[in-house]
């Protein structure tokens, strides 16, 4: 009797451990069906890009295929989710790192504030996106320190660039010590960890912000910024919010047919200064972001792609990440 009892309680644990494996070997696969069924998105998004550039070479609006939101495919055991946005309809964190070039605007007129004129324009505009989402507690001198400690963890010293500036002691003496990257921002999700960013104030940028891989450029696509996103084009104008909606409302399904449509459209000349800020725009765009997700059976595998077009056809998978954001 006790060898019989011995006998099944091996079989028993087999049994149980037979079953794990094979479940644990189902999962593997549906996971990995999950992963190619991203990457078959990935490659979908590819192709809609080349079609969308084959036929708007010169320009890029929110009126071509690419720019449909969202959209969701049903396949086999599961679904795919996906949607591109461009990476230049937002503001680009690492110009922030883009040294000071000292010019006047364009109307020949010094400024008049030398603070002001020691700012990059991309610095400007951040500083005054913080102040024009009304966050709680966060006033013009919070917005410069949060300024000051992003262009810090951007720049290659390790010298405090002013009074809100945060280096390699300051992130040295934490709980939890490590030092500035003194590196371009892979993440948006990297404020987390630098001086002043609160969850809240990262929260309520990140629709409006987003990191260009390597890249300190700031050039804002006028045609694809969001007509629900104001703010940021009235940051990068400086001017108030109702002349910025105004723009925005009166821009057309295809957006403009050139920049020079958008520096000659009524809404624009009548702008003060315009000319020293006209630089940040563009109506093409070459970067942008593809976020998907796909299920099958029981499993789910999510990813964000980022991608460069280079002349209208080539088409490079800059990065992916793995997860929702």
């Amino acid at each position: 009797m006790l060898i019989v009892a011995l006998c099944a309680i091996i079989a028993s644990q087999m049994t149980a451990r037979l079953q794990m494996q094979m479940q644990r070997s189902a999962n593997v696969a549906f996971n990995q069906q999950a992963y190619w069924y991203a990457m078959g998105a990935e490659a979908f998004t590819k192709r809609v890009l080349i079609t969308a550039f084959e036929e708007d070479a010169d320009v890029t609006h929110l009126g071509q295929i690419w720019a449909q939101g969202q959209t969701t495919y049903p396949v086999d055991f599961g679904e795919i989710s996906g949607e591109i946005s461009d990476l230049q309809s937002c503001l680009n964190l690492n110009a922030l790192r883009a040294p000071f070039k000292n010019s006047s605007d364009g109307d020949g007129k010094n400024k008049n504030n030398n603070n002001r004129a020691k700012k990059v324009p991309a610095r400007l505009a951040f500083e005054a996106l913080l102040i024009n989402l009304q966050l709680d507690d966060v006033s013009s001198f919070e917005a410069a320190s949060m300024a000051d400690a992003l262009t810090d963890w951007l720049d290659e010293n390790s010298s405090i660039s002013s009074a809100g500036g945060a280096e390699d002691n300051d992130y040295a003496s934490r709980e939890f010590p490590y030092l500035a990257a003194n590196h371009y921002l892979a993440s948006v999700n990297e404020l987390r960890i630098i001086e002043h960013f609160t969850p809240a104030v990262i929260n309520a940028i990140k629709p409006y912000v987003c990191v260009l891989p390597q890249s300190d450029a700031h050039e804002i696509n006028i045609n694809t910024i969001s007509v629900e996103q104001p703010e940021l084009l009235q940051a990068l104008l400086d001017s108030t919010l109702d002349e910025a909606q105004e723009i925005l409302s009166a821009r057309e399904e295809e957006g403009f047919a050139s920049i020079d449509d958008f520096y000659n459209s009524p809404e624009v000349t009548q702008l003060k200064e315009f000319n020293s800020k006209k630089d940040q725009f563009i109506v093409d765009s070459e970067y942008f972001k593809l976020k998907v997700s796909a299920s099958f059976n029981d499993s789910f595998f999510a990813m964000n792609s980022v991608i460069k077009i280079t002349d209208n056809k080539y088409i490079d998978v800059i990065s992916r990440t793995v997860g929702r954001n």
